[in-house]
């Protein structure tokens, strides 16, 4: 099975694996360790902005957890989505 490579789209909307939709705002870096974490805003409540490692945001969503999500990727990008 071939690797597949993830790249976070900015300004891109994205469904959780819980069906809720975020925004991605930016790509923020840790002052020490320079490590890649997503800023996104949440699209329902109170709009709050979230960070979240990016090696976590592009995840496939934890099966043993959550075996009944049929989401495969933590949070997709709208647009990749199969609208039925």
């Amino acid at each position: 099975m071939k690797a597949e490579k993830r790249e976070v789209k900015i300004h891109g909307i994205y469904r959780h694996f819980k069906n809720k939709f975020y925004l991605v705002e930016s790509i923020a870096f840790h002052s020490e360790t320079q490590e890649e974490y997503v800023v996104y805003r949440q699209l329902y409540g109170d709009n709050s902005l979230w960070i979240r490692e990016k090696s976590m945001f592009l995840s496939p969503v934890d099966r043993t957890q959550y075996p009944e999500v049929e989401q495969h990727w933590r949070f997709e990008l709208v647009d990749e989505l199969r609208m039925e």
